[in-house]
C-alpha cells in the first residue's frame, strides 16, 4: 500500500530544524508515512545564498542549527502554501507573534482531514481568561490540534542528549501517530489527553524562571532558588485550577512539560539569565531585551504582566504572592529582595487529586 500520510514542518528556526531532523529520520521507518518531509523556511540570504538552497544542497540549516546534518528527505520550501499542500500532519513551530499571519496564508490550502501539533511555547492570558496556541490554530484551520512541550532545549536534543517531552492530544489514534513521528531513543515521548495543561505549563514556567533569575542576581544560592521553584510550581497549579475550572489535570504537572521544564528553565534559559542581569545591572527589562535578545521578546516578563492583570481583576492576587512580587519587581520598580514578601502561603488544600483509598488487606505480603 502506498503511504497515505505526509508531514510538513512550519518553521525552520532552532527548534523547528531540530524537530524536522527527528521526524525526517522517523518517517523513513514508518510505512504509512511518505518519506518526503517539507519544512517551510522563511527565505533569507546567508552569505549571498538562499537559505532554502543551502538546506536542500548541504542538508544543514547553517543559520539556525549549524553543525547538525538534516536528513536528505527533509526538503526546504519557501512558499508556505506549497509546503503544506497535501500534508496530513502539520507541525507548527514558529515564533508565536507570526502565527496569525502564517495561518491566514495557509488556511485555504490545508487538507480538511489534516491534523496539527503546536510546538510553540506561549499562551495569552488577559483579565478575560486564557487563549492557547492550539485554540488559535484550531480556530484558524478547523482541524484537531495537539501540543508538545517539555524540558526541551533544542541544541541539546540536536546533540542527541537524552531527554523527555510531553504530547497533549485528546484522540488516542492521533496521539499514537504523533508519538511515532517524534519518539526516539534519546527523545522520549509521553502522551497525555490534557492538551491545554501541556501548553499552560510551557508558558507559566517562564514566570517562575524570572523569579529564579532574581535569586541568582542576588547571589542567594541553591536552597533559596529551590524554595522559589517550589512555590512557583504550586502557584502555577493554583492558577491552572482558576483559569480552567478543573479542566487542566493535576497529573500533567508531574510530566516533562511541568516539573522538568520548570527545573531546566530555572537553571538554564534566557528568562533566568535576563532576570539575573536585571538585578546585577539595574537596567530595565525592555533595555536588556534589546541588548541581549536582538529585539526578541522575553516570554516570562510578558506573561508575568498578563498573569497579574488576570489575578488582580479577579481579586485573587493575595493567593499568588510570588507571581505578584515578580510582577511588581518587573513593572513597578520594587527591589528584587521584595520577592520574599508574604510567601508563607498554605497550598495544602490545592491538590485536585483525591486521597487514594487504601487497598483491602488480604494478608498478602508481596515483597
Amino acid at each position: 500500500m502506498p503511504p497515505t500520510k505526509r508531514v510538513c514542518v512550519l518553521g525552520s528556526g532552532n527548534w523547528g530544524s531540530t524537530a524536522a531532523r527527528i521526524i525526517g529520520n522517523n518517517v523513513l521507518r514508518l510505512p504509512d508515512f511518505d518519506d518526503r518531509v517539507n519544512i517551510w523556511v522563511y527565505e533569507e540570504l546567508v552569505n549571498g545564498r538562499k537559505l532554502t538552497e543551502i538546506i536542500n544542497t548541504q542538508h544543514e540549516n547553517v543559520k539556525y542549527l549549524p553543525g547538525h546534518r538534516l536528513p536528505d528527505n527533509v526538503t526546504a520550501v519557501a512558499d508556505a502554501r506549497e509546503a503544506v499542500r497535501g500534508a496530513t500532519h502539520i507541525v507548527v513551530v514558529i515564533p508565536h507573534q507570526f502565527v496569525q499571519d502564517l495561518l491566514a496564508t495557509i488556511r485555504g490550502t490545508v487538507d480538511p482531514g489534516a491534523r496539527a501539533i503546536s510546538l510553540i511555547k506561549g499562551i495569552a492570558i488577559s483579565s478575560e481568561g486564557m487563549t492557547t496556541m492550539t485554540q488559535i490554530i484550531h480556530r484558524a484551520l478547523g482541524i484537531p490540534v495537539a501540543s508538545l512541550s517539555g524540558a526541551n532545549i533544542a541544541d541539546e536534543i540536536a546533540e542527541e542528549k537524552y531527554c523527555e517531552t510531553t504530547i497533549g492530544c485528546r484522540d488516542a489514534a492521533d496521539a499514537a501517530a504523533w508519538r511515532s513521528l517524534f519518539d526516539t531513543s534519546y527523545f522520549q515521548v509521553n502522551c497525555v489527553a490534557d492538551v491545554v495543561g501541556v501548553e499552560f505549563c510551557g508558558a507559566l514556567k517562564n514566570v517562575v524562571a524570572v523569579g529564579a533569575g532574581f535569586i541568582d542576581g542576588l547571589g542567594l544560592g541553591n536552597n533559596t532558588k529551590a524554595a522559589i521553584i517550589r512555590i512557583g510550581f504550586l502557584e502555577m497549579r493554583r492558577l491552572a485550577m482558576h483559569l480552567s475550572g478543573a479542566q487542566i489535570q493535576d497529573a500533567t504537572f508531574m510530566e516533562s512539560c511541568g516539573m522538568a521544564d520548570v527545573i531546566t528553565t530555572c537553571y538554564g534559559g534566557r528568562n533566568r539569565r535576563l532576570a539575573e542581569e536585571f538585578v546585577k545591572t539595574g537596567k530595565r527589562m525592555s533595555q536588556l531585551e534589546q541588548e541581549l535578545l536582538n529585539g526578541q521578546k522575553l516570554q516570562g516578563y510578558l506573561t508575568a504582566g498578563e498573569v497579574y492583570s488576570y489575578i488582580e481583576s479577579r481579586g485573587i492576587a493575595e493567593h499568588f504572592p510570588l507571581f505578584t512580587n515578580i510582577y511588581q519587581i518587573c513593572y513597578q520598580g520594587r527591589h528584587p529582595r521584595s520577592i520574599f514578601d508574604g510567601l508563607n502561603v498554605d497550598f495544602s488544600r490545592d491538590a485536585a487529586t483525591p486521597t487514594p483509598t487504601p487497598a483491602p488487606n488480604h494478608h498478602h505480603h508481596n515483597h
